[in-house]
């Protein structure tokens, strides 16, 4: 007879409107709220995508713990609690390529990838909203019309609290 896993001992903020999150957390069978942002995401830059990424990600989860009442999170009988936040970017011939703002410019996007050499840079940053650490890493996946597909991962270690 199976048994019913055993609920988290956490609680879980997705700090993101990404439907794909949400739909990974939901499917998995976490219970967990939705936070956004807000940030003016143009406003940061980076030369290096694997930097931008890491400070976007950094900066959604800085925002965030700036609207809630940390103190409630870091209370000794309060339930820990993780932020979830990311990032991803498209590089295409060196560039950077975000968000595309309109459906014309999305297909201009794909339409310019066609037979290229594409890569996506992303990013995820995990908050322990009680103790103050907080742990990111990288992802990096390319593709090549003559090499195929190949993906590689980084980790960047942990970085102490706020």
């Amino acid at each position: 007879m199976a048994s019913n896993p055993p609920l988290p001992s956490f609680k879980i903020i997705l700090g993101s409107s990404s439907v794909a999150r949400r739909h990974i957390l939901a499917e998995m069978g976490y219970d967990f709220e939705v936070m956004t942002a807000d940030i003016d995401e143009k406003s940061i830059r980076r030369e290096k995508p694997e930097e931008l990424v890491m400070v976007l990600a950094e900066a959604k989860a800085d925002a965030i713990i700036s609207r809630i009442q940390i103190t409630d999170y870091r209370e000794q009988d309060a339930v820990p609690t993780l932020l979830i936040t990311s990032d991803i970017v498209v590089v295409h011939e060196g560039i950077i390529r975000e968000k595309p703002t309109s459906k014309e410019e999305a297909r201009q996007f794909l339409k310019g990838y066609s037979g290229d050499h594409v890569s996506t840079v992303g990013s995820v940053v995990v908050t322990n909203l009680k103790t103050g650490r907080r742990y990111g890493g990288l992802d990096k996946a390319e593709a090549c019309k003559t090499l195929g597909f190949f993906t590689s991962i980084f980790i960047i270690p942990g970085r102490g609290g706020n």
